[in-house]
């Protein structure tokens, strides 16, 4: 099975506790040890930062990709989008994919907890409602939908990134979802 795996930090395997954008090593990121626990092809897309991208961002996706998992959202909370606005570019983002690609799975990230990135229990809050306005857009889309906040993914300090620990539950849990 091919999987690509669109995303942030999250994906990427962002190390929050590295200096300068450092990531986790192979053994402690969700995708890699997805691939080895499946022997699956899973293409990590990763971003640091990385936002829903804006409508007409073209993506190419390999020949005989079976599945593309899409979670991103974090970010745009983060820089103070609603739960609203955030899930509208998301579908106006999924739109211009469908065409290619009918498989693909949305997953509304794991809430936000309070670190050192998330002062507010504003945004705590809002992040948690993400994933209502997530799962209207999977309906009206037509295509898969998981909640990571059901999954108890621990984050790190800053409130925002996992825990290498929370990339093994996250692998666990995706690969739940897929095999459903």
């Amino acid at each position: 099975m091919k999987i690509i795996c669109f995303g942030d930090s999250n994906t990427y395997g962002y190390n929050p506790y590295s200096l300068f954008g450092g990531r986790y090593e192979k053994d402690s990121r969700w995708t890699d040890i997805l691939a080895d626990k499946t022997g699956w092809e899973v293409s990590n897309q990763g971003e640091n930062g990385r936002s829903v991208p804006p409508s007409g961002t073209l993506l190419s996706f390999p020949e005989g990709t079976d599945l593309l998992i899409v979670m991103l959202g974090t970010n745009d909370i983060l820089q103070g989008q609603s739960c609203g606005q955030t899930a509208e570019h998301m579908e106006r983002f999924l739109l211009d994919i469908l065409p290619k690609t009918e498989k693909i799975l949305l997953i509304a990230p794991p809430p936000l907890a309070p670190g050192k990135w998330v002062s507010s229990q504003e945004l705590t809050d809002r992040s948690k409602n993400l994933s209502r306005h997530y799962r209207s857009v999977a309906a009206r889309l037509h295509i898969r939908f998981a909640d990571a906040g059901n999954w108890n993914i621990e984050l790190s300090c800053d409130g925002v990134h996992f825990t290498p620990k929370g990339h093994r539950t996250f692998a666990d849990k995706i690969y739940k979802e897929i095999t459903k």
